[in-house]
C-alpha cells in the first residue's frame, strides 16, 4: 500500500483521537442500563456490579485529561438512577393508558420505539448534565439507529411523555416539552434557521403542558411556543406560537374534476 496515504491517514487519525471502543462501549452500557430496569432474567444488583467499571471507563475514553481524578464519579451517576427509574415508569404508564393498541406494560417495554428511544434519551440526559462529551450522543445515535427517533441529549423533555410509532421523529437540542406530550410518527421540532454562530442560543421551539401533536407535523423555531392543551394537526407547519387550548390544522383542498374537464 502507499506509504504516503498511511502516513496521511495516521496523522488525521492522531489528531483527531476517535477510538471506536468508545462507541462499542457507550451502546454496550445502554443495552445492560435498559436490561437491568426491564428485563426479568437480568439480575440488577449483577448489573450495575458491571456497569460501574463500564462507566468509569466510559469517562476516562471520552475524558482522558481526568483519567484517575476523582471527577464525574460512578456515584455522580448512581445518585440520578431513582428519578431516572421513576420517569421511565411514568412514561411507559403514559403509553398504556393513551394507546388502545397497548395491552401491557411488558408489551411497551419490549416492543414499543418510542419508549426505547425515550428510555435511552433519558440515560443519555444524565451524561449530558454531567457534562460528559460525546457519550450521551453515542448514545442517542443508538436509540436513533433501531427506532428511527433521533432525539438530542440537549433536549429538555418533562413527565409521561409518549411516543407513538415515531419513525422519523427529530427533536433538536434546545427542544423543552413539558409533561403529558403525546407526538406521532414524523413529527419534526427543529430549527427555524440552521446557523453556526446560533449554537448558543435557544433554537427549537417549546411545546407545554398536555400538548398532542399528530404525524408528519413541524414545528420550528426557539422563539415558538405551543400553548397547554393544544392540539396540532397532522402535516402542519408551524413557525409562530400557538396560544393554549388551540387547535391546528393543515386546511386540505379538493378539487372534483368532471370528465368534460379531464377531457381539455
Amino acid at each position: 500500500m502507499d506509504k504516503k496515504l498511511l502516513m496521511v491517514i495516521n496523522e488525521q487519525k492522531s489528531a483527531i483521537k476517535v477510538p471506536m471502543i468508545l462507541k462499542e462501549e457507550s451502546q454496550r452500557f445502554t443495552k445492560l442500563l435498559f436490561k437491568a430496569f426491564f428485563d426479568s432474567d437480568t439480575n440488577t444488583e449483577e448489573a450495575f456490579t458491571v456497569l460501574e467499571p463500564l462507566f468509569i471507563a466510559l469517562r476516562d475514553i471520552a475524558c482522558p485529561k481526568t483519567k484517575g481524578k476523582p471527577c464525574k464519579r460512578w456515584t455522580d451517576f448512581l445518585t440520578n438512577i431513582p428519578d431516572l427509574y421513576c420517569s421511565l415508569k411514568k412514561d411507559a404508564e403514559a403509553i398504556l393508558n393513551n394507546d388502545p393498541a397497548a395491552k401491557s406494560l411488558e408489551e411497551i417495554y419490549m416492543a414499543y420505539p418510542g419508549f426505547f428511544a425515550i428510555s435511552i434519551y433519558r440515560m443519555a440526559r444524565i451524561f449530558h448534565n454531567l457534562k460528559l462529551p460525546i457519550i450521551p450522543r453515542l448514545m442517542t445515535e443508538y436509540a436513533h439507529q433501531i427506532t428511527g427517533i433521533d432525539i438530542h441529549p440537549g433536549a429538555t423533555i418533562g413527565n409521561s411523555f409518549f411516543i407513538d410509532h415515531g419513525t422519523g421523529v427529530v427533536i433538536g437540542e434546545t427542544t423543552e416539552i413539558h409533561d403529558n406530550v403525546k407526538i406521532y410518527q414524523g413529527v419534526t421540532l427543529g430549527a427555524l434557521i440552521v446557523r453556526k454562530q446560533d449554537q448558543f442560543t435557544k433554537r427549537h421551539p417549546t411545546i407545554k403542558n398536555n400538548v398532542t401533536i399528530y404525524a408528519n407535523a413541524t414545528i420550528l423555531g426557539g422563539d415558538t411556543v405551543i400553548g397547554e392543551n393544544s392540539v396540532i394537526g397532522g402535516n402542519t407547519w408551524l413557525t409562530t406560537s400557538v396560544p393554549k387550548n388551540s387547535t391546528v390544522i393543515h386546511n386540505h383542498k379538493v378539487e372534483i374534476y368532471s370528465k368534460k374537464t379531464q377531457a381539455k
